[in-house]
């Protein structure tokens, strides 16, 4: 009477087991990519550095700040990302963990332009972190702009710069 409880309860178990691992299988899971991930959360608006409009993609949280452009395998031409903080005057510092494309770092304080660094490259994978060049202001700021490397050559910017953040907030 056990055997023929047991041998067909057994029997459904590999069953299930087996559609399962097909199943499994069968189904093309993919995670999304850096490039699709690092949109989520983040607001986008245009902001204008003389009569260029620049659309932002903007970073307003901790985590945000933290993932930055990093892993991101492209940056649309001619728009940026702009990091906010709590408070104003902060003096942050950046590095370029898991980058995949060179940035210019624009700081802002008072919606002007205090310091440009350019182009900027990647670091070679697998750098430690303890290598990593580390980007300050040198001043305290109120945003920092990244954008893609050339840009601010490109569009002739200058410290001293005024940027209309209104409509941005």
């Amino acid at each position: 009477m056990v055997k023929q409880i047991i041998l067909p309860l057994v029997a459904v178990m590999v069953f299930i087991a087996l559609v399962g691992f097909y199943y499994k299988k069968s189904t093309n899971l993919s995670l999304p990519s850096p490039t699709s991930q690092a949109s989520v959360g983040v607001t986008k608006k245009t902001l204008m550095i003389g009569d260029r409009i620049i659309p932002v993609e903007i970073v307003s949280t901790p985590e945000l700040r933290a993932r930055g452009l990093s892993g991101r395998t492209s940056l649309d031409q001619n728009s940026g990302m702009l990091f906010t903080f709590e408070a104003q005057n902060v003096t942050p510092s950046f590095w370029m963990k898991d980058m995949k494309i060179p940035i210019d770092i624009i700081w802002i304080n008072d919606a002007k332009i205090v310091k440009i660094d350019k182009d900027i490259k990647p670091p070679s994978e697998g750098t430690i972190d303890s290598k990593l060049q580390v980007y300050n202001p040198g001043e305290p700021i109120d945003f920092v702009l990244e954008v893609n490397a050339g840009y601010s050559v490109d569009n002739d910017m200058r410290v001293g710069d005024s940027i209309n953040l209104s409509g941005t907030f």
